[in-house]
């Protein structure tokens, strides 16, 4: 898919990620492991689509790392999460893999059981970051438990998972320092940027 492409909705973010070799290469080494409720999430999908509504060619080297998540309350070992890693290392030795079961990440997270890989990438720090893929016979799925608007726009936004921890989402944005690449970025540092406050009905009363 031609970087000038637009994006305008889920189909469209499924296409290219299908039409990119590399990232579906990624996906299909994931589906091939057949973990419960296996996706890849984050930057995978953010950076890729920031990279296009800037109009770059997508630039695989600006991830950090290829975080794959599940969930999979019947084995909830570091040791499990690890074996994984080092299965997708031995299809792609050259990216960094992150695989987490989030059958467990809640409590690293200070957050209540999750009930499945979309409950708890919700409570990831970001709207544009709480979005994940998947490769299923070679179709890519998308899921986004707050929508792809922010991502879409540009937006760096809070979830609201994060309304109590805004301290880490500030020190977590700024360590990123996404402008640098993505200057468009529109970053809301506060919560109140994030979501104002609804005007009384009473405000609007002409008197």
């Amino acid at each position: 898919m031609n970087p000038a492409t637009p994006l305008r909705g889920l189909a469209d973010i499924e296409r290219l990620l299908e039409a990119h070799a590399d990232l579906h290469a990624l996906l299909s080494h994931v589906e091939s492991l057949g973990l419960p409720d296996g996706w890849i999430g984050a930057g995978f999908i953010r950076n890729t689509v920031w990279d296009v509504l800037h109009g770059r060619a997508v630039d695989m080297s600006c991830l950090n790392d290829v975080d794959v998540v599940f969930l999979d309350p019947t084995d909830v070992s570091k040791e499990r999460d690890a074996s994984l890693e080092a299965q997708l290392r031995i299809l792609v030795p050259d990216m960094t893999w992150q695989v987490r079961n989030q059958a467990r990440m809640h409590h690293a997270n200070g957050d209540a059981p999750y009930r499945n890989t979309c409950d708890a990438i919700a409570c990831w720090p970001e709207t544009a970051t709480a979005i994940a893929a998947r490769s299923v016979g070679g179709k890519v799925e998308i899921m986004a438990p707050h929508g792809i608007q922010d991502l879409l726009n540009l937006i760096v936004r809070p979830t609201p998972a994060f309304e109590h921890k805004m301290g880490v989402y500030r020190k977590r944005v700024a360590s990123k320092n996404w402008p640098a690449r993505w200057p468009k970025l529109t970053m809301l540092m506060t919560w109140d940027e994030a979501y104002p406050a609804l005007q009384s009905s009473f405000d609007r009363i002409e008197t």
